[in-house]
């Protein structure tokens, strides 16, 4: 359960998932957001309306309407929650780009590997950093994307920068 592990369970991903045929349009916002708390400033981040308040209540979880998302992930930095990812699927056959907020120094850079981690803060693997976006001067979330094995695009949530040593 959430409020006892922190850990979604697979129903609570399932309902924020978007289906397999929006995935292979292109990149798409996934928001694993779980508790109803005052927050919406991913709504107002949204200039497509892709992310709504359903009842217009400041409390409401947020819902995301996959056909008018365009994966710009706008959205990530402005969660304050961390709890919003994008996901391309279509990056290639073997390999998605997963978007992640990231809010540690240092900050990773493109080409670097970073070892990656599930919810549950299990290691699955170092993967590389394909960019690196800033939040901005005045947002010090930072959003970066990582290529990863196709099997592991919903799973990945997390980074640890440094001690990748390349044994090849």
């Amino acid at each position: 359960m959430l409020i006892e592990t922190g850990i979604p369970t697979k129903e609570d991903l399932e309902a924020v998932t978007p289906s397999g045929e929006r995935f292979a349009k292109g990149p798409v916002v996934v928001v694993e957001c779980f508790q109803e708390i005052p927050c919406n400033p991913c709504v107002d981040a949204c200039k497509r309306g892709a992310i709504t308040k359903p009842n217009d209540g400041i409390n409401d979880l947020p819902a995301v309407d996959f056909d008018k998302c365009n994966g710009c992930g706008v959205c990530i930095v402005q969660c304050p929650g961390l709890a919003i990812f994008v996901v391309d699927r279509t990056y290639s056959e073997t390999h998605a780009v997963v978007r992640i907020p990231y809010e540690f120094v240092p900050t990773p850079e493109k080409g670097q590997f970073a070892c990656c981690f599930d919810r549950a803060g299990t290691e699955r693997g170092w993967f590389e950093v394909c960019k690196v976006s800033s939040g901005g001067a005045k947002n010090k979330t930072t959003t970066i994307w990582l290529a990863v094995p196709q099997e592991l695009a919903m799973e990945i949530r997390s980074i640890k920068v440094g001690g990748f040593k390349d044994n090849g």
